[in-house]
């Protein structure tokens, strides 16, 4: 049975990574796989797919208007889907979510999802919020903040190295915007502030 997966973490955890070497060895076995990403993140280029340690690979790129369901019943109708892999799975919307549980559910092709749980807020992107109610199987990727715990949350910063606390929950960046912090340095960063 296909399942829908997401993979979850903060910034910088190496999800596309590992998103990358998962789809690297279905291709190892001869099976096909379809990559997707986000249209709005065009760090590696558009319609790429592109880690911190220098891995890319080409993907088909997904805004909030597709129909993800139709899109890959008719890539399916072309030939096997052994896995479908979603990059920036947080940019989803809850329509979207649901299209691609359907994928797995009534196409029967796993989707591996990978993105972001929260945004430098502490609150849940839309589309993480959905995969977190939906998914078949949750697994975190970790990474750490500079103290060594976990980090679980992230910070956006402005030029000059400052947390920022307000603004759009979108924003494109990589290490020159974001930061990962434990939960206590993010509150110490952002003036023990609760989101609202």
């Amino acid at each position: 049975m296909a399942k829908l997966y997401f993979n979850y973490s903060t910034m910088n955890a190496g999800k596309s990574t590992l998103l990358l070497q998962a789809a690297h060895n279905y291709g190892e076995r001869g099976m096909e796989v379809y990559l997707l990403t986000a249209r709005l993140d065009t760090r590696a280029g558009e319609g790429r797919i592109g880690s911190r340690i220098g891995l890319g690979r080409p993907a088909d790129t997904f805004t909030p208007t597709d129909d993800l369901f139709a899109r890959l019943a008719a890539r399916q109708a072309e030939g096997p889907v052994a896995c479908v892999f979603v990059d920036e799975a947080q940019f989803l919307t809850e329509a979207q979510v649901w299209q691609l549980a359907r994928v797995a559910d009534d196409l029967g092709i796993p989707v591996m999802a990978y993105g972001l749980r929260v945004d430098f807020r502490g609150q849940l992107f839309p589309g993480s919020a959905v995969l977190l109610a939906l998914a078949d199987t949750l697994r975190e990727v970790r990474t750490i903040c500079h103290c060594g715990r976990k980090a679980t949350m992230v910070i956006r910063q402005d030029a000059e190295g400052t947390p920022v606390i307000d603004g759009d929950q979108v924003q494109i960046g990589g290490n020159e915007t974001y930061v990962s912090l434990c939960r206590r340095h993010w509150r110490e960063a952002v003036g023990d502030r609760v989101p609202e």
